[in-house]
């Protein structure tokens, strides 16, 4: 529906009741009430900032430890708390670059190679409002139209800045602008608090297992449940004593979306089981307490020796560069414990070249195991209870997130 030939308007799904006879939301494009940024840095001395996809603007100290614009920063653009920065950098999240709203700082320094900037009238437009919709990738939506597949320049996507700012939005009036901004921001703090307690149970667990095994140079761990007080040393081992050993094998040609058995590759396993494909045809089938560890990563990986524990019978099937091990004797969820990104295998990771572990290199991976299979199995326990709370939260958080979206859904109306 439109008021005239010029303006557009449209009207949400959902509405706050008090604005309910505000009449319709307009359509208009951003450079209406947004002007570009070309304020440069030069000897002032500002924050230089980067950007890390779906958190925002950072100062580069703390994403790089130290500061990287060198001879450049003259020509990074000067950005205010509230002002925006479209990166235009591809990532796996925001395909179309990135735009962040600068939060944290009250001024800052963004490169000119990689970043368009603009500020927005406040008096029209709230910018948290507008940074829902950003986080929400709304501008991908937009400028998907307009990148042709491989425009590249010097590593960033080519996009004009007058395409940007032609980028259409969805406006209601100020109040209900606020009114918006403050409900998802509500929810954007008990998904921040939910996000917290995950990295602080993630954090305990961590100390807990310090606790828990040996330190370097020790035969016994700090603490020890009291049942196993004198118990004795704990025994050095290699995995080549604990476990069988079997390379998994190729799938690629046999890659069914509605397989029956799940392809463990390296994505599978480093993205805890996000990335999934599936199969009919299982080459490599892993047994219930079978240990997956990734084979081949990238230099400076984190999927590098990273391991997944079977949990059932005829689901899983091996890819090639993942590993099978079958434990012999000891408890196979302490072997996991034991051997997930286990530093011994990490040493192979030289931070230059692709790493790839061979089937000696796993085997002779040196560790320490309880000498009682009972001793193995309380350890294993008290980890996974905290794994269980763990992904309790991770669960949580993941609902939280798809509410916000549905959410966004019905408060910002369709208009492309």
């Amino acid at each position: 529906m439109t008021k005239d030939k010029d303006t557009k308007t449209v009207v949400p799904a959902l509405r706050f009741p008090e604005f309910s006879e505000n009449g319709e939301w307009t359509i208009v494009p951003l450079k209406k009430h947004a002007k570009l940024i070309t304020e440069k840095a030069k000897n002032r001395n500002y924050i230089p900032l980067s950007v890390t996809s779906g958190v925002g603007l950072v100062s580069q100290m703390e994403k790089f430890g130290r500061e990287i614009a060198g001879e450049q920063y003259k020509n990074y653009y000067v950005i205010n708390k509230f002002d925006f920065a479209y990166n235009k950098s591809a990532t796996t999240s925001y395909p179309e670059g990135y735009i962040s709203m600068l939060k944290n700082f009250d001024r800052g320094a963004v490169p000119n190679s990689i970043f368009t900037c603009f500020s927005v009238d406040k008096n029209e437009i709230n910018p948290q409002y507008l940074d829902q919709l950003f986080q929400d990738n709304f501008h991908g939506k937009w400028l998907r139209n307009y990148i042709e597949i491989g425009s590249r320049a010097n590593g960033a996507l080519s996009i004009d800045s007058k395409i940007l700012l032609n980028m259409l939005i969805p406006l209601p009036k100020l109040k209900e602008q606020l009114k918006i901004k403050d409900c998802l921001s509500c929810l954007d703090d008990l998904i921040s608090a939910v996000a917290d307690k995950i990295e602080t149970l993630k954090e305990y667990k961590k100390g807990l297992m310090q606790q828990l095994f040996p330190a370097e140079g020790k035969t016994t761990p700090a603490f020890r449940f009291p049942e196993f007080q004198n118990a004795g040393e704990w025994k050095d081992t290699t995995l080549g004593e604990e476990v069988y050993y079997e390379n998994g094998k190729a799938h690629e040609n046999d890659i069914n979306e509605t397989g029956k058995y799940i392809v463990v590759n390296s994505k599978f396993i480093s993205t805890d089981g996000e990335v999934v494909k599936y199969t009919d045809n299982p080459s490599c089938l892993a047994n219930k307490g079978d240990i997956l560890m990734v084979l081949s990563d990238v230099p400076n990986g984190r999927a590098i020796a990273k391991c997944f524990i079977v949990d059932c019978n005829n689901k899983y099937t091996v890819n090639q560069r993942v590993c099978k091990l079958t434990p012999k004797k000891a408890v196979a969820l302490l072997l996991y414990y034991s051997i997930n990104r286990n530093p011994f295998l990490l040493a192979f990771d030289d931070g230059i070249k692709q790493t790839n572990l061979k089937k000696d290199d796993v085997l002779n991976c040196l560790f320490r195991l309880p000498q009682e299979p009972q001793e193995q199995q309380r350890i294993a326990d008290c980890l996974l209870s905290v794994d269980e709370l763990i992904s309790i939260e991770i669960a949580k958080l993941d609902q939280l997130k798809a509410h916000k979206k549905g959410l966004m859904q019905q408060l910002f109306p369709k208009i492309q």
